[in-house]
């Protein structure tokens, strides 16, 4: 969110001063009308929307008016639109390397080489994540697609799924960057290291206001042996922050690289001031809606809301 900063001018009037020492009361001359300065900063809030028929084809085309804001269920006016953004991306590719994703990790790392090349441009920038049993760093931010292709190939197994700690460091990384912040997933569901919460996880992406773009990578979808509980949390954290979950054998994993490219593509940009908040809140829920259809024409997503105190947002 950005500052914008109101300026509100008026005329002090002429004030009598009194002071009183002892017994003694000194009178002052009225002062001289001034004029006063008051500077109030008030948050722009972005929010990147996807908009979808009932088929699951992207609408393009919808311009301002075709949208409606509301934060905690209060009309907000937008203050910025734009139809694709040319904002820098900048999104963090973490791959799981568990054991049980261990014999897919060469077609993960093929698909992954061929995603960067596809979605990368000059003014973005791409980290790269490994996690097992603990998070590791392949690559900084970066825009040379050589030095992300030298990080995938640098992939290696372990034991246990940190997935919830790759979340929150992941999301913390691309805290500190300018413009638009994804993080993309790749696993098999389910947080095995148990040294960060999903709440903890959730709250660091939505304040961080990251999209999590998840790509669950299960051989079969109706597999008994599946980690439903873990595929649920992958789902529930791309629907609470904007971004959108992806099978990886409905298509396999290049064709859930391009879904991922071809949604970050087509984003709308909206951006409000909040005013008439409601008071003593410290997440407030945002709510986009495209009146002028009917409820099953369109899914529009976007993150749920944000927190209003962002203290711990450069952590």
């Amino acid at each position: 969110m950005k500052n914008k900063t109101r300026i509100v001018r008026w005329n002090t009037a002429a004030m009598l001063v009194v002071l009183t020492c002892t017994a003694t009361v000194w009178m002052i001359a009225p002062l001289a009308a001034q004029e006063t300065t008051l500077r109030v900063d008030v948050k722009l809030v972005n929010v990147f929307v996807s908009v979808t028929d009932r088929n699951g084809a992207i609408v393009g085309g919808l311009k301002r008016e075709d949208f409606s804001v509301k934060e905690d269920g209060r009309p907000q006016t937008i203050a910025v639109f734009e139809r694709q953004s040319e904002m820098p991306l900048n999104l963090t590719l973490a791959i799981d390397t568990s054991g049980s994703v261990k014999k897919d990790m060469a077609e993960e790392a093929s698909a992954a080489h061929r995603f960067v090349h596809a979605i990368l441009r000059l003014q973005d920038q791409m980290s790269l994540l490994e996690f097992a049993t603990e998070v590791r760093e392949l690559s900084p931010f970066t825009n040379k697609i050589a030095q992300i292709d030298r990080g995938l190939n640098q992939l290696h197994a372990d034991y246990a799924t940190a997935l919830y700690d790759a979340i929150l460091l992941g999301s913390q990384g691309l805290g500190r960057k300018d413009g638009r912040r994804v993080l993309v997933l790749v696993s098999d569901g389910g947080d095995t290291a148990k040294s960060t919460t999903y709440q903890e996880a959730l709250e660091s992406a939505l304040r961080h206001e990251v999209m999590i773009y998840s790509i669950i990578d299960v051989p079969i979808e109706a597999s008994a042996g599946r980690d439903l509980g873990g595929e649920h949390a992958l789902i529930t954290l791309s629907e609470q922050t904007g971004g959108k979950h992806f099978y990886a054998n409905a298509g396999g994993l290049d064709a859930a690289f391009a879904q991922v490219s071809d949604d970050l593509r087509t984003q709308y940009l909206i951006g409000y001031y909040p005013h008439n908040q409601e008071p003593g809140r410290s997440f407030h829920r945002i709510d986009i809606t495209v009146p002028r259809a009917s409820t099953d024409d369109f899914n529009v997503r976007h993150k749920t809301g944000y927190y209003g105190d962002l203290q711990s947002v450069k952590n």
